[in-house]
């Protein structure tokens, strides 16, 4: 069945539907050895693709899924054996009587390792919503600086925070020389509030917490861009329905 180029491209991660018009202005993509031009329709079963000289590979599955990372899981995709291999050598990474570090790759179901990667990372502390996909494009724009957008976290410090300290937090503040962006901050209880973010930071809450002099007893992640679950358990993973997949391509402009 015909379809638009810049669906095609879209389709298969190369680019998404604007991008992909660039490339076929600039002459870059190729139809059966014909240069397309902006509108053009092929089969991608039948007709030969090129984008720059590379031929389009067999239509690639896209797979989406969310875990509710528990809090003590490292953010990594290598086996386990390989991670302790290589952190064998940090001072005090696993004490002796201590049970073998857990991946987010070993609460994976047998059929989705090596075929999913996670997108951006949950520090070891934290838990919360973490997204996987084979989706280069969608991954990209969630984890590159230039494509903000909103992930909102639950937190709870060890003493009462006045409102003072999270207008601070709301206003922005020095971290990592460079000051954060605007974040709305919403209280919760006397200990506890939600915090939504459109930056990625080493440890961006926890620094921005100890800035105005709390440290974080509790970290969530409940919301990335556009997708949210509270019903998930704990160490669970599912497929996204197609209108959460739907939602987040749209909200990170892969139309």
């Amino acid at each position: 069945m015909q379809e638009r180029l810049q669906k095609i491209l879209s389709a298969r991660g190369i680019s998404s539907r604007r991008k992909a018009e660039e490339y076929i202005e600039q002459g870059l993509v190729k139809v059966n050895g014909v240069t397309a031009k902006v509108g053009d329709k092929a089969d991608p079963e039948k007709d030969v693709i090129a984008v720059d000289g590379t031929v389009l590979k067999a239509r690639q599955e896209m797979l989406y899924y969310v875990m509710n990372k528990p809090v003590g899981v490292v953010t990594e995709n290598i086996d386990r054996s390989s991670l302790q291999s290589l952190t064998k050598a940090i001072k005090n990474e696993q004490a002796k009587n201590e049970s073998p570090m857990i991946t987010v790759r070993d609460l994976l179901p047998r059929n989705l390792k090596g075929k999913i990667f996670p997108v951006g990372r949950l520090d070891k502390e934290s838990s919360g919503l973490l997204l996987f996909t084979n989706d280069g494009v969608l991954a990209y724009r969630l984890t590159h600086p230039k494509f903000p957008h909103e992930k909102e976290y639950e937190v709870r410090v060890v003493a009462p925070i006045p409102d003072g300290a999270l207008k601070k937090l709301a206003f922005g503040m020095m971290i990592l020389g460079k000051k954060t962006k605007r974040a709305t901050v919403k209280r919760l209880s006397v200990r506890s509030f939600s915090i939504a973010i459109s930056e990625g930071r080493n440890r961006q809450i926890r620094r921005m917490c100890q800035k105005v002099g709390y440290h974080v007893q509790y970290l969530r992640r409940v919301r990335i861009a556009t997708f949210a679950d509270r019903s998930l358990k704990e160490g669970g993973v599912r497929q996204l329905t197609n209108a959460e997949r739907d939602a987040l391509l749209k909200a990170v402009g892969i139309e």
